[in-house]
């Protein structure tokens, strides 16, 4: 752990742990309910695994996780403790104070493994057809080597792929990247988007028709933009 502030105010106890680089950031993807190490890393998928494995250490220490045998017999799971469970809110709240006040994007928060992890989360299965539909995703503005990406509903469960799965493909979404990551915070009308052609849908009609309806949007686009700047004039704009 680095040096603490040399201070015993329960504060400055708290943030010389929590607030050391990506550390809230992994306590957040174990409050979403992943408890692999694969699974954390692919909600920080720009954090390398050498200072994932150190943070899961140091919140291990510190009473914030308890590292257990996985219930298969496999490998293990990192499970918060009474401890961690208390900073649920805590993140919730941090987070909606960065959807009205933090600062605007800029090109390299734009990270498209992320956007579309955090989207296999907000997928409503009971929109989509049954059985099984392959989303394919591709971005423009991204680097090249990450901008293709899938999300595959089987009855209910979604999974996603940064590696073509060789499936059939039933929907391709392409867009600009900044340009879709501004809809799924809502910024921007997703619906309105994809009527101007700046989100392009192609596969059967019945499933571009229903695409808005299967996307939930981040937790978060509900909450209003309040600082001033470019995304507050955009939501204004969808408004």
């Amino acid at each position: 752990m680095s040096k603490g502030y040399g201070q015993y105010c329960p504060l400055s106890l708290s943030v010389e742990l929590l607030c050391q680089r990506w550390t809230m950031l992994v306590v957040s993807r174990l409050c979403d309910g992943f408890t692999r190490f694969n699974d954390i890393h692919r909600g920080v998928p720009r954090m390398s695994p050498t200072l994932l494995s150190k943070r899961l250490a140091e919140l291990e220490r510190a009473g914030i996780l308890s590292k257990q045998k996985s219930s298969s017999g496999s490998g293990h799971e990192y499970v918060l403790t009474d401890a961690g469970r208390e900073l649920e809110p805590v993140i919730d709240h941090l987070a909606i104070w960065g959807q009205r006040w933090a600062r605007d994007m800029v090109d390299d928060d734009l990270d498209p493994a992320f956007l579309v992890w955090s989207m296999h989360l907000r997928i409503d299965t009971a929109e989509m057809p049954p059985g099984r539909t392959v989303i394919e995703f591709k971005f423009s503005g991204a680097p090249p080597d990450c901008r293709q990406f899938w999300l595959i509903n089987r009855d209910g469960a979604v999974e996603m792929c940064l590696k073509d799965p060789e499936l059939d493909v039933d929907l391709l979404v392409t867009s600009r990247l900044r340009l879709f990551v501004e809809a799924w915070r809502g910024f921007r009308d997703l619906r309105r988007e994809i009527e101007a052609r700046r989100i392009k849908l192609y596969g059967p009609a019945e499933l571009r028709k229903a695409f808005p309806s299967w996307l939930q949007l981040s937790a978060l686009a509900p909450y209003p933009r309040i600082r001033a700047g470019r995304e507050r004039r955009l939501a204004r704009s969808a408004g």
